[in-house]
């Protein structure tokens, strides 16, 4: 199952201008807001991920495992420092997520003190659940993306292609080491809970600090909006639980190899930023 291209690191720059407006899509704030908690987790999340499989590899003596564990770990460390920098400027608007961002602390140094096992089969379920996320998010981007800010668009997308890149790696590891099939559907259902009801603290505390959780029309946008994520990422996410299913026997969006692509002929050290006027979101930069 490893054979395929080495697993690309990009040390993109993202930077984020200190005047954007956290309702990044102005048409959609619940949407907007839902993504920003998504992000709030990504700096406690991913550090406990990179641990996690930096603590398998001394078991690894699979070279090409070993090479995608490394290539995983360097992507996922972009991912998450280029969220921390967009999180900062979160907080100077609203300071309680400070304290959304504690409990996720906390629980992830609880965490570290579970099994290697357990928190391994929590990282495979976790990459397996953004699967069905990043099908939805890329085949849908023009719903989801188009009249948005740019940077904030460019930023979920490049994380999900990447995500889409290193998607085999957190599960073949867990498989390598212990290859249990019961152990590896506990950690999708305790990975996707876990995030998605931190992320709910998160966008919970944002539309209350901008008056729309109890807004009756916002929640019903809201949970349209929660509605559409589970129809679209359910059916990822149940066929995983499949004691055959590997990620690798699914196809990937045409899209993330045209963003790729794009990415290879761009300058070196240049943000990749998509033109979300174009309701297509095409693949290919500013």
């Amino acid at each position: 199952m490893n054979a395929h291209a080495p697993i690309i690191v990009r040390r993109i720059p993202f930077a984020f201008d200190e005047a954007i407006n956290p309702v990044w899509h102005p048409a959609r704030p619940e949407w907007s807001h839902m993504v920003n908690g998504a992000s709030l987790a990504m700096p406690y999340l991913e550090p406990f991920l990179i641990r996690t499989v930096t603590e398998a590899l001394k078991q690894v003596d699979d070279p090409a495992l070993k090479a995608d564990v490394h290539g995983f770990i360097g992507q996922e460390g972009v991912h998450f420092q280029s969220h921390r920098r967009y999180n900062e400027i979160l907080k100077r608007h609203y300071p309680e997520l400070g304290q959304v961002e504690a409990g996720l602390e906390a629980d992830y140094r609880r965490f570290q003190k579970r099994s290697l096992k357990w928190r391994l089969a929590y990282t495979a379920g976790f990459e397996t659940m953004t699967m069905g996320i990043t099908e939805w998010l890329i085949r849908s981007r023009g719903q989801l993306f188009a009249g948005s800010d740019s940077a904030i668009a460019s930023l979920v997308l490049w994380h999900m292609v990447e995500e889409t890149e290193h998607k085999n790696v957190a599960w073949d590891l867990y498989n390598h080491l212990y290859g249990d099939w019961r152990g590896r559907a506990w950690g999708l259902v305790c990975g996707t809970a876990h995030v998605a009801l931190a992320s709910r603290k998160g966008y919970a505390a944002m539309l209350r600090r901008d008056g729309l959780w109890r807004n009756p029309l916002s929640r019903l946008r809201l949970w349209i909006m929660v509605a559409r994520f589970l129809i679209h990422t359910s059916p990822a996410m149940l066929r995983s639980l499949l004691p055959g299913y590997h990620p690798a026997r699914v196809r990937d969006p045409a899209w993330v190899a045209r963003w790729a692509d794009a990415y290879a002929g761009l300058p070196e050290g240049e943000i990749p930023l998509l033109d979300t006027a174009d309701p297509q979101i095409p693949a290919r930069f500013a």
